[in-house]
């Protein structure tokens, strides 16, 4: 619908709520981990996934075919929701949904800087943001990354782009940009946003996803080994650290794992955090913080179920659903065993 007019939560999160059922099962899971990328596809088509699988199986097979419906199920999706939802509920989630934006020009840019086919890049696309296909098919044909920030000029992205860039040529490395563009994202969900009863919670988790993207953005920084402030890249919002703490704690992963262990977050975290300081990865600790916030934002739509919280909800649940289909269509693909491509997905 649009941003005028009075909000409509009842409507939109009871429409939310039907959606949130269709949501694949654990049990689906376990049977898809079990098939070849073909028998997934079948799987789909009798499934909320059948129009996309229609529409696309003519021009596409296997995994190709699978990764293109998911994506255009996910914007179909959001899409809906827009159109439900009417005033202030329409511009939070309309915010909300701009992390496809930073989504697609972090992929855009990985795919660059790893020199990846056009083609394979656009499969991992999510146009379910503010930016339309022209301007994302536009960023998409940059021949360098340099290409992409001058093509955000004039966006939310482009504060911070130019020092993110710098820094990059510097160290050969993609975490300043990156960063840069989580900060331009969170500070334009959190400019203007009112904090009353029907915000309180959907406040909360966005406290709690600030601090984690924090706590990422530290690590991934301290491996890098890269020569850059982290508090350049500091996304203010958080309750866990303030800049200068993150600093000093980026120089020290130890003291900085021991921090989030004696937080509010810790009981939540603990087998992640034993598993990164055991392995020395980041992999199951970020896997631990998507299945964190999953749960978190879940709990918070039935504390206040007329919030935009439930919504939230049910967009982490679904994008986390096309994640987890992903993953399996893939692992599939390698020739991973069903316990691989398990220790793969995040299920709450």
């Amino acid at each position: 619908m649009s941003a005028a007019g009075g909000s409509n939560p009842e409507y939109v999160n009871a429409r939310v709520r039907s959606r949130q059922s269709q949501l694949f099962s654990d049990e689906d899971y376990r049977k898809l981990v079990r098939m070849g990328p073909a028998e997934i596809a079948r799987f789909m088509e009798e499934s909320e996934y059948e129009e996309e699988i229609n529409a696309l199986g003519s021009r596409y097979s296997g995994v190709d075919l699978i990764e293109f419906a998911l994506n255009r199920n996910l914007a179909k999706q959001f899409n809906d929701i827009l159109k439900w939802a009417d005033g202030r509920l329409y511009d939070l989630i309309a915010r909300y949904l701009r992390k496809f934006d930073a989504w697609n020009v972090k992929t855009i840019i990985r795919g660059i800087y790893s020199d990846i086919d056009h083609d394979a890049v656009d499969v991992d696309l999510i146009r379910a943001g503010e930016f339309d296909d022209r301007f994302i098919d536009r960023l998409l044909d940059a021949g360098t990354i340099e290409e992409v920030v001058d093509r955000l000029d004039g966006t939310m992205f482009d504060a911070g782009l130019e020092q993110a860039y710098e820094d990059y040529e510097d160290t050969d490395v993609l975490v300043p940009l990156e960063n840069a563009i989580d900060r331009a994202y969170y500070e334009n969900l959190l400019e203007g946003l009112v904090v009353d009863e029907s915000t309180e919670q959907y406040r909360e988790y966005l406290e709690a996803e600030i601090d984690f993207r924090n706590a990422r953005n530290a690590l991934r920084l301290a491996r890098s080994g890269a020569d850059i402030d982290p508090a350049e890249y500091y996304i203010e919002g958080g309750s866990l650290f303030s800049a200068s703490e993150l600093v000093t704690l980026s120089q020290n992963p130890t003291e900085l794992l021991s921090k989030i262990r004696d937080s509010k977050y810790g009981d939540d975290l603990s087998d992640a955090l034993d598993d990164i300081e055991s392995v020395n990865s980041l992999i199951g600790f970020e896997r631990a913080l998507e299945s964190a916030l999953l749960e978190y934002a879940d709990s918070l739509g039935y504390v206040y179920p007329l919030s935009v919280s439930p919504v939230i909800s049910y967009i982490l649940a679904k994008e986390q659903e096309v994640d987890n289909i992903r993953a399996i269509a893939r692992g599939r693909e390698a020739g991973l065993s069903e316990e691989e491509i398990e220790e793969e997905l995040v299920i709450q």
